[in-house]
């Protein structure tokens, strides 16, 4: 009977699950340590940034933040944490070496503290930048804050909220079980042994998880061993310099701006342009580099200015294109200064664009006062020359009311005296006027004719 059973089932597809086989291999969580190093300033918060975003986008289920810093800014440390918030999985610290000051705050925002056998951790109470005390009533102040903070992130993590404020705070006593760990007068700082101690009724740990000799004996411990790949993320030099030339974004866009500006002002394609070009191109890199963008927001900067390239040189004085180009070009520069998380709705509540928009705004404002600078105090002739200026053409412009003044101009004959690309100055009867080509480009000395006298220039064509 049974083997008729089992023939049933064979037959039908329903063979019980005990009784069936799979060559399928069982799913590997993933692990991405992230290193935080040396002083808690900009460049460990884009790395740290950098890190959650691609654990957030290859599906990785832990992060491990392998500690070994003295401490650092509080603006950047806040930062640090609202980051890590926003990773779905689990964030664990592993204390290398020391998590000191910004590095016990930053620790105490994750879900479990591991520690090596000689870590250490503690001595979080805010000073100045250059490391001397400040004054009590701000002290008081920022002290209340941070204490405040703590109790917000280690709410129903045992005595983790306790023990911090004792390291930030050192009128704040720490006792246990009538066991007074730390007196006031002094701040708490504590080896990996000591922050193993239990204590209470349930003999809860004070503060750590657990003591592993490395970063992979923490992982078997975690997910169990051979259950898991594990990527760490190392930092490049490239990658270290650029996080440097994020914090020069505003001046490097209004450099760039004013360089391609510059560029369109002048005949052909050349120094200008390409320097500019460069110039925006770093301040994509540097933002790319340091987590803050990826490569969308430089190809719709480059898609919107072939746009305006397009518009300019070959269907010019329509404006089909050069209008969509330039808010692509904007929009794509705001876009790539933005901290836009994988998987997550971008917070338009928030005030995630006010640095894109000052930087851009900066960036804009620079290269106008640059450029006005450059036409009041540079030399006449040479490069600058060529320019379509005042300089460039030796004298007076004729308004162009005067134009507008004489529709007998059309029809009528002249020659270029700047190149026309497509606009510049022309000549005829000894008067200059303001023009633009029809169509393409031309040198100067160009016979031309007027064919429409515009609101602001005249119309004009190549005699052939």
């Amino acid at each position: 009977m049974k083997t008729l059973f089992l023939l049933f089932f064979l037959i039908t597809g329903f063979l019980p699950l005990s009784a069936q086989q799979t060559d399928e291999k069982p799913t590997l969580a993933k692990v991405v340590v992230i290193p935080i190093r040396d002083q808690i300033a900009p460049p460990e918060l884009y790395i740290l940034r950098r890190g959650l975003k691609s654990a957030i986008e290859e599906g990785a289920d832990t992060v491990i933040l392998d500690m070994e810093t003295p401490g650092g800014r509080l603006d950047v440390t806040f930062d640090m944490l609202s980051a890590i918030e926003k990773f779905p999985g689990k964030v664990v610290t592993y204390i290398n070496k020391e998590a000191i000051s910004a590095g016990a705050l930053i620790s105490a925002g994750t879900d479990e503290i591991y520690f090596s056998p000689n870590g250490i951790i503690g001595a979080a109470a805010p000073v100045s930048g250059n490391g001397a005390d400040i004054d009590e009533t701000m002290k008081m102040k920022i002290v209340s804050y941070l204490k405040g903070r703590v109790r917000s992130i280690t709410d129903g993590k045992g005595y983790r909220g306790e023990v911090i404020s004792a390291m930030i705070d050192s009128e704040h006593e720490l006792k246990i079980d009538d066991e007074v760990l730390k007196p006031k007068g002094e701040l708490l700082t504590l080896t990996a042994t000591e922050a193993h101690k239990t204590y209470g009724e349930n003999s809860e740990p004070l503060l750590g998880a657990g003591i592993e000799p490395s970063i992979q004996s923490l992982a078997d411990t975690l997910l169990g061993k051979g259950n898991y790949t594990l990527t760490r993320l190392e930092p490049t030099w490239s990658e270290k310099i650029a996080q440097y030339l994020t914090s020069l974004s505003p001046i490097l866009l209004g450099a760039g701006l004013l360089l391609i500006f510059i560029e369109f002002k002048t005949p052909g394609f050349g120094v200008f342009g390409i320097s500019g070009g460069i110039l925006l191109a770093i301040v994509f890199f540097g933002h790319h580099a340091a987590g803050l963008s990826g490569h969308e927001a430089a190809i719709f900067f480059f898609l919107g200015f072939a746009m305006v390239l397009v518009d300019v040189f070959v269907i010019p004085g329509f404006f089909v294109l050069a209008i969509p180009g330039a808010l692509l070009m904007i929009g794509s520069l705001l876009w790539g200064m933005s901290d836009i998380w994988p998987e997550q709705p971008i917070p338009w509540k928030s005030d995630f664009l006010v640095r894109p928009l000052v930087n851009l705004l900066t960036g804009a404002a620079g290269s106008v006062v640059l450029f006005a600078a450059l036409l009041r105090f540079m030399p006449r002739g040479g490069l600058w020359g060529k320019m379509v200026l005042d300089s460039a053409i030796g004298g007076e412009m004729t308004a162009s009311h005067a134009a507008r003044s004489q529709p007998s101009l059309i029809g009528a004959t002249g020659h270029s005296v700047t190149a026309l690309f497509p606009s510049g100055q022309i000549e005829i009867e000894g008067e200059r006027y303001d023009a633009r080509l029809a169509l393409g480009t031309a040198g100067p000395s160009t016979p031309v004719k007027v064919i429409a006298v515009g609101e602001f220039e005249l119309k004009v064509e190549i005699l052939s």
